[in-house]
């Protein structure tokens, strides 16, 4: 297993470490090389211009022409609830897409979000757009 409890560790670090008096969003990548990459979420005051917390590690990653096997988000509502696991929105599954469906990422595990699982990404998107691409015959006839 690739999603594994040192990159929960990793982006539960962050969240303490950048966040340890108010609520937060951080996640946790891991490459293909073992690396972690981590980062937060970007939340402007003025705007709706804000950045996912996997958005800086997803760049990173890119920019080292590295592959993602793993991805974890995790959040703090509030000040005095525990963390929960976030699945990647929309637009971050589109983005961990670019690497492949066997991407792992942290789901909550059933009805309790504070605990995760892992799931590849294609179990999370099933009916991912491209895969209308791949199934259909693109040559003339």
């Amino acid at each position: 297993m690739r999603l594994d409890k040192t990159l929960v560790d990793a982006a539960l670090q962050l969240l303490d470490e950048r966040y340890p008096a108010s609520s937060g969003v951080a996640a946790a990548i891991k490459l293909e090389s073992g690396d972690i990459l981590t980062g937060i979420g970007f939340s402007p005051e003025w705007g709706d211009v804000g950045l996912c917390a996997e958005t800086g590690p997803i760049c990173e990653a890119y920019k080292r022409d590295a592959k993602i096997v793993a991805s974890i988000c995790v959040s703090r509502p509030s000040l005095n609830e525990r963390p929960i696991v976030l699945t990647p929105c929309g637009i971050c599954q589109e983005r961990l897409m670019h690497w492949g469906g066997n991407v792992e990422v942290g789901v909550p595990n059933g009805s309790d979000p504070h605990q995760w699982q892992s799931k590849k990404l294609e179990e999370v998107q099933p009916y991912y757009w491209v895969k209308a691409y791949r199934n259909t015959s693109t040559q003339s006839e």
